[in-house]
C-alpha cells in the first residue's frame, strides 16, 4: 500500500518534490489542492504539471480510509467508523460546540495503556496510525461538511480518541504540523489539545517542542494506589515521576494544563478524593483546570456512573479549595458515546458473522 500524501508536512513535501526533479513552487500548488480545495484525486490538480501528478500518483495515495458507519446524534454529534487499508477500523467523532466544530481523532489501532474503565483498551494495540491516517480523519470529516454546503469548517481538534498519542509521538507531531499549517487547514495551535495518560518522558519532549498546542493529562485518581487500580500505566509512571514532568511542562511553556478526571461511582468520586486531588494540584493551581467527566458505562465493565449529588460535591470541594474545574458536557450519548464502543461493537459483530459462516460451512 502506498503511503498517504497527508503524512507529509509542507516542508517534507517541498523537499520530496525537489528530490524528484520538480520545482519547489509545485509544493504550494499541491498543498493548496489538498487542503484548500480538498480534492480526492491527483488528476483534479488542474494547474499542476503532468510529470508532477504522475510522480505523486506513483508514490502516494490520497485516500486510505473508507467510511464504514456514520452515526448522528440528536445533538449534532457524528461518530464515524473508518476502515483502514489493512481492514482495521478506527473511530473519529465530530462534536458541535458554541465556539465551533471539534473533531476527536484516533492515533492507534487499539490501545496498550489498559485503563480499566475504557472501551478503547478492551482491544489491544495492533499498530500505530501513520501521520497521514491521522490527518485523513480530519479531511474526511471536513469533506463531509463541504458536501453539506453550509460553509462549516473544523475549527478545533482533540487528540483523545483510541490509543495513546505519546506512544505514537513522531507521527503525532507530523499530524499537528500539517493541520496547524497556515497554508492549509490553518487550525490554530491553541484550538488543538493532545491528551496523554501520562508517559512522563514524552511530556518533557513535548514541552521542548516550542508549540502552543494544549496538553491534557488523564489523571483519574489522586493517589498511586487508586490510580494504579484504574490505570496500569501508573506502575511505570507513578505520581512521583508524573508530577515533576508536569512541573517541567508548566515552567517551560507557562501554559495551562487540563487534568481529565473520570468519575466512577464509589471508586474515586468521594469528597476524600476531591481533597486529595486538591492537595496534589495546590502548588500549580494557577495553571491547572480539572475536567470532571461523568462515566459512560461500557458493556462487561464493573464501573457505574457517579450519582449527580456525588459529582456536585466533588465539583464544589475542588472549587472551595481554589482548584478551577468544570463538569464536561456530554455529546452523543445516544450513539455509542464511550470512546471505542462503536469499534468494539463492530468487531464483535464481525467475529459473530465469521463464526456463523464457518458453522454453516461445517468448518
Amino acid at each position: 500500500m502506498k503511503p498517504s500524501i497527508y503524512g507529509l508536512t509542507f516542508e517534507q513535501l517541498s523537499d520530496w518534490l525537489v528530490d524528484h526533479g520538480e520545482k519547489k513552487f509545485r509544493s504550494k500548488q499541491v498543498w493548496d489542492w489538498l487542503y484548500q480545495k480538498r480534492v480526492t484525486d491527483f488528476d483534479d490538480m488542474k494547474n499542476v504539471n503532468q510529470s508532477c501528478i504522475d510522480v505523486l500518483k506513483e508514490n502516494f495515495t490520497i485516500e486510505t480510509l473508507s467510511e464504514e458507519i456514520k452515526q448522528e446524534s440528536e445533538d449534532g454529534t457524528i461518530k464515524y467508523l473508518f476502515k483502514l487499508h489493512d481492514g482495521n477500523v478506527i473511530e473519529t467523532v465530530l462534536m458541535r460546540f458554541n465556539y465551533g466544530l471539534s473533531v476527536c481523532v484516533t492515533t492507534q489501532v487499539g490501545c496498550n495503556i489498559g485503563c480499566s474503565f475504557c472501551a478503547s483498551g478492551v482491544l489491544r494495540k495492533h499498530r500505530d496510525l501513520s501521520g497521514g491516517e491521522i490527518v485523513e480523519q480530519i479531511m474526511k470529516v471536513q469533506q463531509h461538511l463541504d458536501e453539506k454546503e453550509k460553509d462549516e469548517r473544523v475549527s478545533h481538534i482533540v487528540v483523545m480518541g483510541i490509543g495513546e498519542p505519546f506512544d505514537n509521538y513522531d507521527n503525532l507531531i507530523d499530524f499537528l504540523k500539517v493541520v496547524n499549517d497556515k497554508k492549509g487547514l490553518s487550525i490554530g495551535a491553541r484550538h488543538i489539545t493532545v491528551s496523554t495518560s501520562g508517559i512522563a518522558p514524552k511530556m518533557y519532549e513535548f514541552a521542548d517542542e516550542g508549540i502552543q498546542i494544549n496538553l491534557a493529562l488523564s489523571i483519574h485518581a489522586p493517589t498511586n494506589e487508586l490510580r494504579t487500580q484504574i490505570m496500569k500505566i501508573n506502575r511505570a509512571y507513578p505520581l512521583e515521576k508524573l508530577m515533576p514532568a508536569i512541573d517541567y511542562y508548566l515552567e517551560k511553556t507557562n501554559r495551562r494544563i487540563t487534568f481529565e478526571y473520570i468519575l466512577l461511582k464509589d471508586v474515586n468520586d468521594h469528597v476524600k478524593e476531591a481533597h486529595q486531588l486538591a492537595d496534589l494540584l495546590m502548588d500549580k493551581k494557577h495553571l491547572s483546570y480539572v475536567n470532571l467527566i461523568p462515566y459512560n458505562p461500557v458493556a462487561d465493565n464493573p464501573y457505574e456512573r457517579s450519582e449527580k449529588e456525588a459529582i456536585l460535591k466533588f465539583y464544589e470541594t475542588l472549587m472551595d479549595r481554589g482548584i478551577k474545574c468544570g463538569v464536561r458536557t456530554e455529546h452523543g450519548t445516544d450513539i455509542d458515546a464511550a470512546c471505542g464502543q462503536l469499534r468494539s461493537k463492530q468487531i464483535e459483530k464481525e467475529k459473530a458473522r465469521k463464526k456463523a459462516k464457518q458453522e454453516k460451512a461445517g468448518v
